[in-house]
């Protein structure tokens, strides 16, 4: 197994016990815990290959998914008081997740012959629809709304990723130069509590202001 595979089953395993947090923040019941663990965990990469239409399904094709999300969610049931609380370390196994999501996404867009810019957008959707769909059902504000840097961080190592296609690097060192990119400006802008602007007025509010 390649280094990129252990991190995609380790971003998996994340995803799925955020994602089995929420549910039981929320007081589902099992059923409903392994579902919003399974949607933050696959759901990105399901509704991608449904818009590329590739077969078969991320999870379908590849069932080390499943098993990995329902260990996810025995882990979170087993040591819940012990996850909660380390929000860093949930933190960084996220940021590590939506790069290498981001990527495998992007990957795989251009493999399907997708104009770059679609597949760095399919690479977006990998790494952060799973996080929109648990937020939809567990009625919450998708985190990619909200002020934090969050999808802005992997379109910038998207579009790092697309340029180095143009020298010739090994591919391992591209697709990590790129992931780093990401965890930086993740990890930067949440230290930094950086944000991107809000959309407060229109051209007229501003000229009026200026009057």
């Amino acid at each position: 197994m390649s280094i990129i595979s252990i991190i995609d089953i380790v971003g998996t395993f994340a995803f799925a016990i955020s994602g089995a947090l929420v549910a039981i923040k929320k007081d589902f019941d099992v059923f409903g815990v392994v579902i919003i663990a399974f949607v933050t965990a696959v759901g990105g990469g399901m509704l991608r290959d449904i818009l590329i239409n590739a077969h078969p399904i991320n999870w379908i094709g590849d069932v080390n998914y499943i098993w990995t999300i329902l260990g996810a969610v025995v882990f979170t049931f087993l040591f819940k008081s012990k996850i909660a609380p380390l929000r860093k370390t949930m933190f960084l196994f996220d940021t590590i997740g939506i790069s290498v999501f981001t990527l495998l996404g992007l990957q795989k867009g251009l493999s399907y012959n997708l104009h770059p810019f679609l597949a760095l957008v399919m690479g977006v959707v990998s790494a952060v629809f799973g996080g929109v769909i648990r937020d939809v059902l567990t009625r919450k504000v998708p985190l990619i709304f909200k002020k934090e840097i969050y999808a802005s961080a992997c379109l910038s190592g998207g579009v790092i990723y697309l340029a180095l296609e143009n020298f010739n690097i090994n591919e391992n060192v591209q697709f990590i130069t790129s992931a780093i990119v990401i965890i930086a400006i993740r990890t930067l802008a949440v230290i930094k509590k950086y944000e991107l602007p809000k959309i407060k007025g229109d051209i007229f509010s501003l000229l009026s202001n200026h009057k």
